[in-house]
């Protein structure tokens, strides 16, 4: 068994597993998690927080176990600024994404959402029309899409043409915008520039040159920031998972970059998701039936990419344990692989349906159950759940041993 899947939901799934379902579900270790995010904020220096990025993972039972951990959610919808509040009605809520209509604005700042990360000049205006007709002033960071250079990554938000951000060529005039409208306060700026990096030596240059870029602002625009959004972007590593972001090294030279920033920064703000949540979700898929086709050995399972769709969204093959399961139905052949590489895809009707390609197993049966680790983050939540109407996996989250079906 993979040391990647916690024994709990190892034993969850054993528990269902040879019935007369097959077994398709998303666990949850909710005591992992737990863990896991208080020893990433004991680790952070001063004046640095951790918001949670609620788009990795939004399930109710996810954000009851955070909040009381992290400074509070970082949000990029209504929708998730409703999820928000129906778990904490005062737990700081930073409301980010690309655009946001004007009825979000307003339910936002009904909600106390207590800063906007500002995409453009016309969502200052709206910010600003909202505001004042509704009595509020709203704390609000200039996103900023900076030049770079940055370090490679799986996606990058910045240092490119993308729809995030103000082009930093343009930071001048929506300064001097955020500080001449009413209903608005600049409180400092938004520098989220990349997804899944992996290297905490990159990170640091990285941060290092958002200090360089803010202190720029400072003294060519005449402002002062109190907050700076770092983003996230601290990775997962799904190709060896033994060779996870080092976050203690990565901390231990923070306190240091930080002991560099202004002394009116008061507040670093970091807002990760996958780095947060990955590791305590497995999903567990059943294999239904083995076969060989132009010599590749296909596996296939109970689910899919409509289940977790993250291996096909960022094209690499997805980590995986073999759980085996001795019974089998009588008088039926049992199908089988040993010692090969494998594809395992789900039961869509396309051949893009793959979760892994040309991954070595000792064995695999039909029965046995693959479990698929670090599926916490940008599983279910990204996934198109209702393609070829088949049922949707069951999901349960456990804590001290007690199973809660959640949703």
């Amino acid at each position: 068994m993979s040391a990647d899947v916690s024994d709990v939901i190892a034993k969850l799934v054993a528990d269902r597993a040879g019935g007369d379902e097959p077994v398709c579900l998303y666990g949850y270790d909710l005591d992992a998690l737990a863990g896991h995010v208080r020893g990433v904020v004991a680790a952070l220096p001063a004046r640095c927080r951790m918001f949670y990025a609620m788009k990795a993972n939004s399930a109710a039972p996810i954000l009851r176990t955070l909040a009381p951990l992290v400074a509070g959610f970082e949000v990029a919808s209504g929708g998730e600024v409703a999820k928000a509040r129906a778990i904490d009605a005062e737990l700081p809520v930073i409301f980010g994404g690309p655009v946001k209509t004007p009825a979000e604005i307003a339910e936002a700042l009904r909600c106390g959402v207590t800063r906007f990360h500002v995409e453009s000049e016309l969502e200052l205006h709206r910010i600003s029309e909202s505001a004042t007709g509704s009595g509020h002033v709203a704390d609000i960071l200039l996103r900023v899409n900076l030049a770079g250079p940055f370090p490679s990554a799986k996606l990058a938000m910045a240092g490119r043409p993308t729809q995030f951000g103000i082009d930093e060529a343009a930071v001048g005039p929506a300064i001097r915008l955020a500080i001449s409208l009413p209903g608005v306060r600049l409180a400092g700026f938004h520098l989220h520039s990349l997804s899944n990096n992996l290297s905490p030596d990159a990170h640091l240059a990285m941060l290092e040159l958002y200090r360089r870029k803010v202190i720029g602002w400072e003294e060519t625009f005449g402002v002062r920031a109190e907050v700076i959004n770092v983003g996230g972007g601290i990775g997962v590593n799904y190709v060896d998972t033994r060779a996870q972001f080092d976050w203690q090294y990565f901390t231990t030279g923070l306190a240091e970059l930080v002991d560099g920033f202004p002394r009116h920064w008061r507040e670093i703000d970091f807002e990760c998701g996958r780095f947060l949540v990955a590791a305590c979700g497995t999903y567990a898929a059943e294999v239904l039936d083995i076969k060989h086709n132009h010599g590749v050995d296909y596996v296939l399972v109970r689910g899919g990419t409509h289940h977790f769709r993250l291996p096909a969204s960022w094209q690499h093959s997805h980590p995986f344990s073999v759980l085996p399961v001795p019974g089998w139905r009588p008088n039926s052949p049992r199908p089988e692989v040993r010692d090969r590489p494998v594809t395992v895809v789900g039961e869509l009707c396309t051949p893009k349906d793959v979760l892994a390609s040309d991954a070595a197993v000792g064995a695999v049966r039909a029965g046995d159950v693959l479990l698929f680790s670090y599926a916490g983050a940008y599983g279910w939540e990204i996934s198109h759940h209702d393609f070829l109407s088949h049922p949707h996996p069951e999901q349960v989250f456990v804590s001290d041993g007690a199973g809660d079906p959640g949703r």
